[in-house]
């Protein structure tokens, strides 16, 4: 990469001018009535959790629909919304739903899929001229994106299979094969679309509600997309794919600290040139998109931007891929040129070389340090707290690592006699100390996960990178917070300036 211009330097941002604290929790892992967390009443509840303990930011994962293993890294689309959030206490209370079906204790998606059909049929009785009207303006607003994805779920659940395994004038998108197809599915297309209307208006309800209690919403935008994804499907000139639709390479990262044979997560990579001929306008309208929806957001692989790990398509792991330079600094001044007021925040963890660290700094993107890896390699690790710096954020742990209590049991009695000496060996039980260290620290934005507020083991991880199975499916109860929790967060996020 070469060197970044002084003249692209931008203004710090905004929002991480003042020392804040945030709690990372996903939408999943909230309790309610069905098989994942939702957007209804629990998610109210803890923003005011969030309010009373002083907690300024709300970290989410990436919100878009979900595929077999549940990833939200894994999405169907960059737009859309994950209906398996949708709460049925929006038709309910608008009278667009009578009632929920009767099912088992728990709303399964099947029974929460029939009730929004039921909806949809309610919503054109009964809904009245606004909610008409606003329904309309979502879809007339939303219609560069939804229109490909609705028909591209109702071939899904019409036809199966993966967008490359479909007959070929479908797979090739030939406008008379797309016409028809649009005809004969009116059914399910409109129930898709209707779907899609009701995530995003009660998003941006729990936002209004967030942000007029002072929390922020922090998003989570992951680099590349899914293959089996709408906008792989409707855009393929975008990305890197054999006329099959195949992929030729895929993404991923070499061995590091999560995995001896590195991370092979097999999206298809990007064709940045004729991105950028088209002035990285994918880009541009992806990040305008969840800048509506989050008021900060974070970019998960950042490196990826200045260079990325190429895969070999037929290669089962990642070790034999090469890093390939990416145009970062033509697409964040392109960004920037016509998004001012974004507000990012680098994922700089992994192979970090001085060209990334530049193209980070040369926008003021504030990096990640993580505490759990702080505590290895002498004086100089770049994670100690006594080398954060203010435009950074820092935290115990993320999504990809084991809880705090689950870390600090697993450490080998060196590194365990290390951190409780570097720590002052306090009194207190993990994970509080390692809490305070993060609130203490000089970065202005500190982010706890919510298991380490629970003092939760690693039972309770998120996801383990590089397996398959368990993840993503952790959720607390209301009955985990202890007696004096929101009292101890409120008195430690003051006294350290939060």
């Amino acid at each position: 990469m070469n060197n970044v211009a002084e003249e692209n330097f931008r203004p710090v941002h905004q929002i991480l001018t003042r020392r804040r604290a945030g709690i990372l929790l996903h939408i999943t892992s909230l309790p309610g009535p069905g098989v994942v967390g939702d957007l209804g009443r629990d998610a109210y509840h803890f923003v005011d959790f969030l309010v009373s303990s002083g907690v300024s930011v709300w970290q989410i994962l990436p919100i878009g629909p979900t595929m077999h293993d549940n990833s939200p890294y894994q999405s169907s689309s960059v737009y859309a919304g994950n209906p398996r959030l949708i709460s049925l206490e929006l038709p309910l209370q608008k009278g667009w739903l009578e009632a929920i079906p009767e099912s088992e204790d728990v709303l399964s998606d099947a029974v929460k899929s029939y009730a929004i059909k039921l909806a949809w049929e309610g919503f054109k009785e009964r809904a009245d001229k606004g909610d008409r009207d606003d329904y309309q303006r979502f879809v007339a607003e939303q219609k560069h994106w939804l229109e490909d994805y609705v028909l591209f779920q109702a071939l899904h659940q019409e036809e199966g299979g993966c967008w490359w395994e479909w007959h070929t004038t479908l797979r090739d998108r030939e406008p008379q094969a797309i016409a028809e197809t649009r005809a004969r599915f009116t059914e399910t297309i409109d129930v898709i679309r209707f779907e899609q209307y009701l995530f995003f208006t009660e998003w941006m309800n729990l936002k209004h509600y967030a942000n007029e209690r002072g929390v922020l919403l922090f998003g989570d935008l992951p680099i590349f997309v899914a293959h089996d994804s709408a906008e792989v499907w409707a855009h393929r000139e975008f990305f890197d794919l054999l006329e099959d639709g195949h992929p030729r390479v895929v993404a991923g990262v070499p061995p590091d600290y999560f995995s001896e044979t590195g991370q092979r997560w097999g999206n298809p990579l990007y064709c940045w040139e004729r991105l950028e001929a088209d002035d990285v306008s994918f880009w541009i309208e992806r990040l305008r998109a969840q800048s509506t929806l989050f008021d900060f957001l974070r970019i998960d692989h950042f490196r990826g931007f200045e260079a990325y790990w190429e895969i070999p398509a037929e290669e089962k792991t990642a070790v034999n891929g090469r890093w390939v330079e990416a145009p970062g600094e033509r697409l964040f001044e392109q960004l920037y040129t016509d998004l001012p007021d974004l507000e990012l925040v680098a994922e700089d963890l992994g192979v970090i070389t001085p060209e990334v660290d530049a193209l980070r700094k040369a926008y003021h993107l504030p990096g990640m340090k993580i505490l759990q890896f702080a505590f290895s390699g002498g004086s100089d690790n770049p994670y100690l707290p006594f080398h954060h710096t203010r435009d950074s954020v820092v935290y115990t742990g993320t999504h990809d690592n084991d809880t705090t209590l689950g870390w600090y049991r697993g450490l080998d009695d060196g590194t365990r006699e290390f951190v409780d000496n570097y720590l002052g060996k306090p009194r207190e039980a993990m994970p509080w100390p390692l809490i305070r260290t993060a609130l203490a620290s000089r970065a202005n934005l500190a982010v706890i996960p919510f298991q380490d507020v629970l003092g939760l083991d690693g039972a309770h991880r998120m996801n383990t990178p590089g397996t398959t199975e368990g993840n993503w499916d952790w959720r607390f109860d209301w009955d985990q917070i202890k007696h004096g929790t929101t009292e101890r967060l409120l008195r430690s996020i003051k006294m350290y300036g939060r």
